[in-house]
């Protein structure tokens, strides 16, 4: 259906999850009842390789870092279903500066409604003692938030790994910023070296498991800021690391 009340359509390019994407997570995008805001988003996120690569599956409890207007946190509460739990972080100051609203309408969505759990707190004290035993925490182009917001990413990072089981997944993507840049566009162009990354989480205990190309551009200049209030037509075309780390099995 349009979108109502905006006088256009939405364009939702197509999009065809890969044919090895478990059954699960092509149901949960192609379920009749996503808004077409998430679907049109789809071609650039490629949810169905991502959340393959991250093995997000039916049952999981999973935490995400910066659930923003939760596009990925619906997309895993489908996957995960009702036996699953999905723990939504966003900062107050998020929050505050753009995505109370939509965050309030996603978290209503009856979809959302039993599954999800929003979580208002500090980005490097993202969950609190409570959740605990996590199959994965996810956060989606926002690493580099973190660093330029001044968190505590150490900190953050231990608390991903506090919060995970042995084994655990840490699912990380970010948009690539220059090689050699470091964090030097975290904040003006929304990019972060992915070495950096690297180096950060595996300094909190973790290892890395395996790496993704499937949201590799290869001729993305990385000279753009990939913040979807600017980027425009360019949104969804950035080169992104897509990172899959693993807390060591005791």
């Amino acid at each position: 259906g349009s979108a109502a009340g905006s006088g256009s359509a939405i364009v939702i390019p197509p999009y065809t999850p890969a044919a090895d994407v478990p059954d699960p997570i092509k149901q949960a995008i192609a379920a009749a009842d996503r808004t077409d805001a998430d679907r049109a988003l789809d071609a650039g996120r490629k949810p169905g390789e991502v959340f393959g690569f991250f093995k997000i599956s039916e049952g999981q409890k999973i935490g995400e870092l910066f659930a923003g207007g939760g596009y990925s946190t619906e997309l895993m509460a489908r996957i995960v279903g009702p036996k699953g739990k999905i723990y939504a972080q966003n900062s107050k100051e998020i929050l505050d500066k753009f995505a109370r609203k939509p965050w309030t309408e996603r978290a209503a969505r009856p979809i959302n409604k039993d599954i999800v759990v929003g979580i208002e707190r500090p980005i490097d004290d993202p969950f609190g003692p409570d959740v605990k035993d996590l199959d994965a925490v996810v956060t989606i182009l926002n690493y580099h938030d973190a660093v330029w917001q001044k968190a505590d990413t150490a900190k953050m990072n231990t608390a991903v790994f506090d919060a995970l089981k042995p084994g655990g997944i840490y699912a990380i993507i970010d948009h690539s910023a220059k090689d050699g840049s470091g964090v030097k566009e975290v904040e003006t162009l929304h990019r972060i070296e992915q070495s950096v990354v690297v180096a950060e989480v595996t300094k909190a205990g973790f290892k890395l498991d395996a790496e993704s190309d499937t949201l590799k551009h290869k001729d993305d200049t990385r000279d753009w800021s990939t913040s979807p209030r600017v980027a425009g037509e360019k949104r969804g075309t950035s080169d992104r690391f897509t990172l899959r780390f693993v807390k060591p099995a005791k």
